[in-house]
């Protein structure tokens, strides 16, 4: 249904993909994962033919299918109509539309009171149940879908995976979300940047995306000790073949003008040991796998009492402007839990530790640091990445805040740049190094992992697991809430229920 052959992408020189060949058909289910900055939204919108960035060189034959694309985020322009408006203007199949909308509204758990309301109105999550919605009410050959979880509440994540899994049309979608992945993908397309982001690579197989984490690691760890191996008996060749010439070299060195005949097999000796040192030097090793370099980090000397006092709340309403969101909310943190707070989207998750991070923020006692959701409500009032992490300017701390950052693998185009070039994950990586640096004792973190790459996220939930500090957190990742958290709260209308 969708061929692609020899495709490359290149931004200002730098190559995203090069010679991509595809074949996508009914049926398919195509991960495409990689790190930040690696291309994965622009290579679907490179097909879908609205990359004005890019350069883009190749074959794309759609074979007269429609695409339907579900965007990482919604434009400005969506944000302003209603969701009515957003659905159904400019639709020639209305009344087709229609009979569909309240079977799809109550598949998606969503009122149809929503429909009145503006889209700038709604949580994040319910931004992207309305986006899912469009979708769902077009007839669209192939679906290409840019992060479909971010922000979903926990039970539509799970109908978003039996959607995909009972879907025939050929999805092709990015997403961060490694039980998503794991439960839905049959093929896997790894966009990778090499040679310290100066080649691409990309590897496409048939396979499940577990089973694809397992076979990489395995086949870069037998390949890294077959090159190890190899280069101890090279050198270990090297060194005795060193040993005999210099040896030789002593002897024609030493040997008598009168023994012309020692001399000669002297010669012969020497003759035959240079060829065997150009032979040795002629040897193919195995190279260890160059791979692109996962991140490094962790916080430094963070302790917190397992009695401290962190916050009590006993809240008679929790409302955003005038709207009442939840009722009776209390909650009682101290020391050093990792707390998370679930709940269906909109009823005021994002809300609750946003308030929480302005109550804690005003003490002396405790250093808090705050990921939000949405990375430019803060970064927005900074120009370039060290004006945000180095407020200050002192030189000794823009050293370490630079070698930080390379561990997070910034690169040095990054470092010094603007932050509104920065893409979503390179943000949330920011912030991440942000928390480190400033030694953050408290952790107030809204969808800490949803940005980041699969293969980056299981560091970031190690040293999560093992911060000493106190996390109070909004998440869905399954993956995150089973390995970091151990304090589970669901939000509900009338309040937190603590599980």
């Amino acid at each position: 249904m969708l061929e692609i052959t020899d495709l490359s992408i290149a931004i200002n020189d730098r190559y995203l993909i090069k010679n991509l060949n595809l074949i996508l058909n009914n049926g398919d289910k195509l991960a495409i994962i990689g790190e930040e900055g690696n291309g994965k939204s622009t290579l679907l919108k490179s097909i879908l033919g609205i990359c004005e960035y890019a350069e883009i060189k190749g074959n794309i034959n759609l074979k007269g299918h429609r695409i339907g694309y579900l965007e990482q985020s919604m434009s400005i322009d969506n944000l302003t109509k209603s969701v009515y408006d957003f659905l159904f203007i400019d639709e020639t199949d209305y009344y087709e539309k229609i009979n569909n909308l309240y079977k799809y509204l109550k598949i998606i758990n969503l009122n149809d009171d929503i429909l009145k309301q503006k889209i700038k109105t709604l949580s994040g999550g319910e931004k992207v149940k309305i986006s899912i919605l469009k979708l769902l009410l077009n007839e669209y050959d192939i679906l290409f879908l840019d992060e479909p979880t971010n922000d979903l509440d926990i039970e539509t994540l799970e109908w978003l995976e039996k959607f995909i899994n009972e879907e025939n049309r050929p999805i092709m979608f990015v997403s961060h979300d490694e039980t998503l992945l794991a439960n839905t993908a049959n093929m896997i397309l790894h966009l990778e940047q090499i040679k310290k982001k100066t080649e691409c690579r990309h590897t496409l197989l048939r396979i499940d995306y577990d089973t694809y984490v397992e076979q990489r690691l395995r086949r870069i760890e037998k390949q890294t000790q077959v090159a190890r191996s190899e280069k101890r008996e090279f050198d270990n060749q090297r060194e005795k073949l060193q040993r005999v010439v210099q040896k030789v070299e002593h002897q024609q060195n030493t040997i008598s003008r009168a023994d012309p005949h020692g001399a000669q097999l002297l010669k012969k000796k020497m003759h035959s040991l240079k060829s065997q040192e150009k032979k040795l030097k002629e040897t193919e090793l195995t190279e260890i796998p160059d791979v692109e370099e996962s991140i490094s980090f962790f916080f430094e000397d963070i302790k917190m009492p397992k009695t401290k006092n962190i916050i009590h709340l006993n809240m008679a309403e929790l409302k955003a402007s005038d709207k009442v969101l939840a009722k009776d909310i209390k909650l009682d943190i101290i020391g050093n839990i990792h707390l998370c707070i679930i709940g269906k989207n909109g009823v005021g998750k994002s809300t609750l530790i946003k308030l929480i991070y302005n109550e804690l923020v005003k003490r002396d006692d405790i250093k808090v640091g705050y990921m939000p959701q949405n990375y430019d409500d803060i970064l927005n009032n900074y120009k370039n990445v060290l004006d945000f992490i180095c407020p200050n300017g002192n030189k000794e701390e823009i050293t370490r805040a630079r070698m930080f950052l390379g561990n997070m693998k910034f690169t040095r185009e990054e470092m010094i740049g603007d932050i509104k070039d920065l893409s979503n994950g390179t943000k949330a990586k920011l912030f991440l190094s942000k928390l480190v640096l400033d030694k953050c004792d408290v952790l107030i973190l809204d969808e800490p992992t949803r940005n980041v790459s699969p293969l980056s996220n299981p560091i970031i939930r190690k040293v999560l697991k093992e911060y000493k500090g106190t996390i109070i957190s909004v998440s869905h990742d399954r993956k995150y809430i089973e390995e970091v958290i151990n304090v589970l709260y669901i939000l509900t209308p009338n309040g937190l229920i603590k599980k």
